[in-house]
């Protein structure tokens, strides 16, 4: 195995020690209620001194639904002031604390206070929402998805105390809570088009090969981006060919032709100033966010009509988060999330919950990312890539990110990591299953 394909196979056997969990996956109304046994816990486990709890040995109990679930407690890591109580539920012969349905209750282990519960609504252990108290007679919520805040400190009319041995759903009721549940009910067969998208795509991408500067002209053929002059016997695309080839491939059904490249050079949309100008045609700062601009449009309007080619239209624009948790080494903290910026696009270390929440949100759209960063000299925000990103739920409601980019797949963990403190603009495209290259 070379160096190059080992991340993905990694995280390819990562999302597939996922999938057999994700598969047993139910609605959050159709979960069965361990609320009874979390009521024959809070006299023991729930209020018991820490280190009576942490001598228990784990137990094992039967819900009615006949469903088989694990108590037991942890400390927390060296040097903490927590432990936890975690209740996790059985999927495939064994107990996951992650599993749908888990409840994790977390106390002091100086002075034994409950602090905070955890559920798990899916069977993804990047996605929960966790319980605090408020006051003497209400919580507050917190819903994350990998590490982004879509709710926080959302109030709930439940004393924390009451809620611990309360069925989820009382939690769980009112607009602004059914609103947060949407995120954790991710329906795979909104993904079908994609899936198809995907399949055609990885079957036809084996035929390509890297090319600097390269792209494919209307007519067919392999020339240079620059001067559109013809390649010669090695041909391949770069970033930004690869990106006009998968869309060449999308509308050629419906146009019965390729898109012409000058074109997709022009400056779309508000982008620069007086200051960057006289360096455009030196530098071409904002090559990469016109060109994905204008295949976005080009695609708009093919699949639907020119009123869908305009940039409000076709940029992603908006995060249903404003803050994340970032870690560094054992601290964790949360910080602001600014959303889009304009002509940069989001932050790097918000992509994953922002993809997660596009593929909920827009469950027939994949995406032309250009990213950019400031620098050079004088500096001046620059694109330097382009790549085409698949948010989407499989078959079993695992989440995954596929990312194309320069006329190969890679990996969306190499791709998030290679880019630690860059920009991206993303501009959406409809999936299609009539993929023709």
């Amino acid at each position: 195995m070379s160096f190059r394909s080992k991340p993905v196979f990694l995280f390819f056997l990562y999302l597939m020690s996922l999938r057999t969990l994700a598969a047993k996956d139910v609605k959050i109304a159709e979960m069965s209620d361990d609320s009874a046994l979390r009521l024959s816990l809070a006299k023991t486990w729930f209020i018991e001194p820490p280190v009576a709890v942490l001598r228990h040995r784990p137990i094992v109990r039967t819900l009615d639904s006949g469903e088989r679930v694990q108590i037991r407690a942890e400390q927390g890591r060296a040097g903490s002031d927590e432990f936890s109580i975690i209740i996790e539920r059985e999927q495939n012969g064994a107990f996951n604390a992650w599993a749908q349905g888990s409840f994790i209750l977390t106390r002091r282990l100086s002075d034994g206070e409950a602090l905070r519960a955890r559920v798990f609504l899916r069977s993804d252990r990047y996605t929960y929402v966790q319980f605090r108290p408020l006051g003497d007679h209400k919580s507050e919520m917190d819903a994350v998805v990998y590490d982004a805040f879509i709710a926080q400190t959302l109030p709930i009319p439940i004393e924390f105390k009451r809620l611990l041995t309360s069925p989820l759903t009382d939690a769980l009721t009112g607009e602004t809570a059914a609103a947060v549940r949407r995120y954790y009910e991710p329906d795979p067969d909104d993904n079908r088009e994609k899936r198809a998208f995907l399949r055609k795509i990885r079957s036809s991408i084996k035929t390509l090969e890297f090319g600097d500067d390269g792209a494919i002209d209307e007519n067919g053929d392999y020339v240079y981006i620059a001067t559109l002059e013809k390649q010669g016997e090695k041909h391949g695309l770069n970033c930004s060919g690869f990106a006009k080839w998968v869309i060449d491939a999308l509308i050629s059904p419906i146009s019965g032709k390729k898109l012409p490249i000058a074109p997709l050079k022009e400056p779309y949309g508000n982008r620069g100033s007086t200051f960057t100008r006289p360096f455009e045609r030196i530098r071409d700062p904002y090559f990469g966010l016109d060109w994905v601009r204008n295949l976005a449009a080009a695609a708009g309007t093919a699949f639907m009509s020119s009123d869908f080619a305009n940039l409000q239209e076709i940029e992603a624009r908006s995060a249903p988060f404003s803050a994340i948790q970032t870690r560094a080494g054992r601290e964790t903290q949360i910080r602001s999330y600014p959303g889009h910026l304009d002509e940069a696009g989001f932050g790097f270390e918000g992509i994953l919950p922002l993809l997660y929440t596009l593929a909920i949100n827009e469950p027939r759209s994949i995406f032309l990312g250009a990213i950019n960063t400031v620098g050079g000299r004088p500096p001046m925000r620059t694109y330097v890539h382009i790549a085409v990103l698949v948010p989407y739920f499989d078959e079993d409601s695992v989440f995954r990110v596929a990312v194309f980019e320069s006329a190969e797949e890679t990996s969306f963990n190499r791709f998030r990591v290679r880019y630690p403190d860059h920009y991206i603009s993303l501009c959406r495209v409809p999936a299609s299953a009539h993929f023709e290259p």
